[in-house]
Order: structure tokens, then C-alpha cells, then sequence
């Protein structure tokens, strides 16, 4: 083995070390270095630059904990289901919206079986604060007055003429970490995206935080 292959394992294997050390929960650098055994320069360097690459976050207070990728796998597996749930229930287009930036991610998507339906692909960005779900994660004053009030966001033809939608928050241990939406024709809305989809719509984000609380993310 190279002097360079040797080096990359031994990187990699500090990064796993870091990873490991935070699997149950977040920690300082210090706590890390008195789990992993490596200095506290060292941690708090790899630490940071895991960060950058969202492998970590680092909290208010400093302590680091797992990072975006892993929210996002565990976020979509756990999605999918409750997703599946939702568009057999409201017959409308389910999706899973999460913050990138000064956009919006669609993480995961389950599409109305009719016709005429508002679809966009897994991956699809929208800039904020588009849509009832941007609204919702640019954290607008009026979707929090909405969101206080009902408990959801909802948007009519804003983003799309002919589309509406209503989201509302998965939140877990008190953090907005995604929204979860109904999306709909509004040739199908009977009073507002809102009124007819909008308690569905929350029930499932609820159901979709508290399974993320179980098992320990973000």
C-alpha cells in the first residue's frame, strides 16, 4: 500500500470514528476526542470540514451531530409510506419538500393517479418562497400566521395558474425539517386546498416526525 492510500485510510477511518461517535446523539469536539480518542484539533478540523459537506451540523451550542445526508435517506425512506398513505386517501399528488439554500428541494413524491394531476419529479428545485411548501420553509410571516392558525399553508395558482396546494411542517425535537404537501388541480378543489385536504395533510406530517424522532434524527 502507497504512502497516499495509506493516508486516505486513515482519514477515512477517523471520519467513521466521528460518525460513530455522534450516532447516539450530539457531542462537542471534546466529547468526540474522548470517544474516538483523537485530539480535539483533530476533531474539531475534521468536524468542520464534515460540516461543509453536510456529513455534520453543528448546533447553537457547538455540539455536532449528523448531518443533511443522512436526514435526507432517512427522511425519503421514512416519507415514502406515509406519502403512499396520503395520495390513497386525498387521491392528489403527496410530496416531501425540504430547504436548500434559497430553494426548495423535492425530496419525495407519490403521484395522483388521475389524469389531470400537478406532478414534479424527485429532485425538482423551486426557489423560495414558491408554493405552499416554499411559503412554509422561507418561514413567511403570513404562513406562520397560517400555520398557528390551522396548522398548515396553503397556496391557490400563485406558483402555477390552475394549481394549488397546502403543506404543512414535519418537525422534529422542536426543528422544522421538512414539509410535507398536497398537490391538486384546482378544477378538483372543492372550498381550498386547505379546508379539503389540510388536517390529512398534517396528521402526515406529524406521523412523519415522529417516526424520525424514533429513531434518534436529525
Amino acid at each position: 500500500m502507497s504512502e497516499r492510500e495509506g493516508g486516505g485510510n486513515r482519514m477515512l477511518e477517523r471520519v467513521a470514528a466521528i460518525l460513530d461517535a455522534v450516532e447516539t446523539g450530539p457531542a462537542s469536539a471534546s466529547g468526540i476526542a474522548r470517544r474516538t480518542e483523537l485530539s480535539v484539533s483533530t476533531v474539531h478540523r475534521l468536524a468542520l470540514s464534515m460540516t461543509e459537506f453536510e456529513f455534520l451540523r453543528r448546533d447553537s451550542d457547538g455540539r455536532f451531530r449528523r448531518g443533511a445526508r443522512f436526514v435526507r435517506s432517512a427522511l425519503e425512506n421514512a416519507a415514502m409510506p406515509i406519502l403512499t398513505e396520503l395520495r390513497d386517501d386525498t387521491g392528489e399528488t403527496s410530496q416531501l419538500w425540504v430547504r436548500r439554500g434559497q430553494d426548495r428541494l423535492c425530496l419525495a413524491t407519490v403521484d395522483s393517479t388521475h389524469t389531470l394531476r400537478a406532478t414534479l419529479p424527485t429532485g425538482t428545485r423551486q426557489p423560495l418562497p414558491a408554493g405552499s411548501a416554499g411559503r412554509l420553509l422561507a418561514d413567511e410571516e403570513e404562513a406562520r400566521t397560517q400555520i398557528d392558525r390551522h396548522g398548515w399553508v396553503e397556496s391557490m395558482g400563485r406558483r402555477t395558474p390552475g394549481l394549488g396546494s397546502v403543506s404543512a411542517p414535519v418537525t422534529v425535537a422542536g426543528e422544522l425539517v421538512g414539509a410535507v404537501c398536497v398537490a391538486v388541480p384546482l378544477a378538483r378543489v372543492e372550498d381550498s386546498p386547505g379546508a379539503d385536504f389540510g388536517e390529512r395533510t398534517v396528521r402526515a406530517a406529524i406521523r412523519l416526525g415522529d417516526a424520525m424522532e424514533t429513531i434518534g434524527l436529525p
